[in-house]
């Protein structure tokens, strides 16, 4: 399914992607974003895909979209079947391991044409936690620059759509003929590299990103910044967790026990629907918080007994929802230990269901067999992040 097809059922979504984005900066963050010249994208690794939350005027010109047909997509939309693999890979290896990357890559406009960039990713940690919070990602268009394919070398100049054809070494363009090309030629470039005024133009242009976004996240009194800056104690949940966490659909959240009031430190989509609360209203909070007068203490304090255990416990509980009528749901919990591959306890995971859904008759599984599920993919995802980062 193209862009194109697709934006219509995005449309409904791009307001609560960009309120995502928005929730973290003063209030005119977009206004001065987009006043500045570059093309670039924001991302928000912590919703469901690691999609757009912000795209750039200049991006949607470069391309040829408009900003509902972006929000929403992760940025493999862009590319296509000639992209390289390899400068994929890089991209990907950089988010799970949280740091810049500067690659060049083919990508294709709206209309299918295919251009090469200089793409120049940077990720934006929480002042507070260190934790990842965005991803900027600045792309510069590569013109007249020297590329390479499999059976040799050349030049070209996209200006005059001009190319110089040599095996094995470069020729001087005054001594070549000019031949013309066409886009699919432009395609078969195995790689293209970008000038070092293009690469400094996208440094630039990363830092002016950057300034923006510290500036008025100071603003809204939740700083962010170019550089980790982990506090004792916090817990940086990895991208590459945090992506694999997001695959799970159904509600959950991971709370941290070597915290002080053991916050939560993750939050499903799905646990975000069910409860009616934005995910930084969530993120930080004690499970406590979604309890009200009529919840039941005692089931409370079991939760607790077996919390200090290190035991998992399935209760049904009174909560709160976050909705404009303050109505109430029977949650039917399940709250069981993840341990990371020394085999200490890390996480703990509640996974929540309606108890309404205990009783719909479905062929579907059971809900405690589907809850059991959740936990076994949840401890997946932090054993592998865990390794991952050995």
């Amino acid at each position: 399914m193209s862009i194109t097809q697709s934006s219509a059922s995005l449309f409904s979504t791009t307001e609560e992607k960009e309120g995502t984005f928005n929730a973290r900066y003063s209030l005119w963050i977009k206004e001065a974003l987009d006043e500045l010249p570059h093309s670039f994208t924001i991302t928000d690794p912590f919703i469901s895909g690691h999609p757009i939350v912000f795209a750039s005027p200049g991006f949607l010109k470069m391309t040829g979209y408009s900003r509902e047909e972006v929000i929403g997509r992760n940025g493999r939309a862009f590319q296509g079947p000639k992209t390289n693999r390899r400068s994929i890979m890089e991209i990907r290896e950089a988010i799970r391991e949280e740091r810049p990357v500067q690659v060049s890559i083919l990508n294709y406009r709206k209309s299918g044409s295919p251009f090469w960039m200089l793409f120049h990713m940077i990720p934006v940690f929480g002042n507070d936690d260190g934790r990842v919070i965005h991803f900027v990602a600045v792309q510069v268009p590569i013109s007249g620059q020297k590329m390479r394919n499999g059976s040799g070398c050349s030049e070209m100049v996209f200006g005059s759509c001009r190319r110089e054809v040599c095996l094995g070494s470069f020729v001087h363009q005054e001594r070549a003929l000019p031949v013309e090309c066409d886009e699919q030629e432009l395609e078969n470039w195995e790689h293209c590299e970008a000038s070092e005024s293009e690469k400094l133009k996208s440094a630039e242009a990363v830092g002016s990103v950057l300034s923006v976004l510290t500036r008025y996240s100071e603003f809204a009194g939740r700083l962010v910044c170019g550089k980790r800056n982990c506090l004792r104690g916090a817990d940086c949940l990895s991208s590459s967790l945090v992506i694999s966490l997001g695959r799970i659909k159904q509600s959950f959240v991971l709370t941290n026990p070597c915290l002080p009031d053991m916050p939560i430190v993750y939050a499903s989509d799905a646990f975000l629907t069910l409860t009616g609360y934005k995910r930084h209203e969530v993120l930080g909070q004690n499970c406590r918080f979604l309890s009200g007068v009529d919840t039941d203490s005692s089931v409370l304090y079991e939760m607790k007994e077996c919390i200090l255990k290190g035991q998992p416990c399935t209760v049904q509980i009174l909560n709160y929802s976050n909705r404009k009528d303050k109505s109430t749901f029977w949650n039917l919990l399940h709250i069981s230990p993840v341990r990371n591959a020394s085999g200490k306890t890390a996480y703990f995971v509640g996974v929540q269901m309606e108890a309404s859904c205990k009783d719909i008759e479905s062929k579907e599984l059971r809900p405690e067999t589907r809850q059991l599920s959740v936990v076994g993919a949840v401890r997946v995802a932090v054993r592998s992040s865990f390794m991952a980062t050995c």
